[in-house]
C-alpha cells in the first residue's frame, strides 16, 4: 500500500495533468518498491490530489498570494509500508517523481521549490479492511521480484 499526495495551490495542475500524474507518480514509486513494473500492484497505491488557496501556502515566509501567479509550490508526500527502503531506493523514488512531475508539467527540469517526502510507515502500522495490513502478506502476490522479497524479508526480520 502507498499513498502519494500532491500538494498544490488551487488551479496549479489540469484535470489532465492530474490524470497523468495519477499513472506516472503510482509507477514512480511502485517499480522501486517491488522490482520491475507490475500493472497488477497499481491497486494497492493511491494518488490524492489537495489544492490550496494560495493564501494558505507560503514560502520564503511569504503567501503565495502576496508573490504573485509565477510562484511554483509543490509539496509531495509519499507514504510507503515498511519494506526495502535502503537510501538508492528512497532516492530513485524522488528522483522518479519529481521527474514525473516535471514531465506532467511541460518542464526540463523540477522546480527548486517542490519538495518531497519520502516517509515509511513501520510494520504493524497501516491497516485497511478491518485490520493491520503487513507488507509480507503481500509477498507472495507474484508482483514483486525475488531479490525484492529476499530484500524485505531480510529487513522485516522474517
Amino acid at each position: 500500500m502507498t499513498i502519494v499526495t500532491v500538494n498544490t495551490p488551487t488551479g496549479r495542475l489540469s484535470q489532465e495533468q492530474r490524470r497523468t500524474l495519477a499513472e506516472t507518480l503510482t509507477d514512480a514509486v511502485l517499480v522501486p518498491e517491488v522490482g520491475r513494473f507490475a500493472p497488477p500492484a497499481r491497486i494497492g497505491f493511491q494518488v490524492h490530489f489537495v489544492e490550496r488557496q494560495p493564501d494558505m501556502m507560503a514560502i520564503g515566509g511569504r503567501l503565495l498570494a502576496d508573490l504573485g501567479p509565477d510562484a511554483d509550490v509543490m509539496v509531495i508526500d509519499v507514504a510507503v509500508m515498511d519494506g526495502d527502503w535502503r537510501q538508492e531506493v528512497r532516492t530513485a523514488v524522488i528522483e522518479r517523481v519529481l521527474a514525473a512531475l516535471a514531465d506532467a508539467c511541460g518542464l526540463a527540469k523540477p522546480s527548486p521549490t517542490w519538495w518531497v517526502n519520502f516517509r515509511v510507515i513501520d510494520e504493524g502500522s497501516w491497516g485497511s479492511s478491518g485490520g493491520v495490513l503487513s507488507v509480507l502478506s503481500l509477498l507472495d502476490s507474484g508482483v514483486f521480484t525475488e531479490e525484492k522479497m529476499k530484500a524485505i524479508r531480510a529487513k522485516l526480520g522474517a
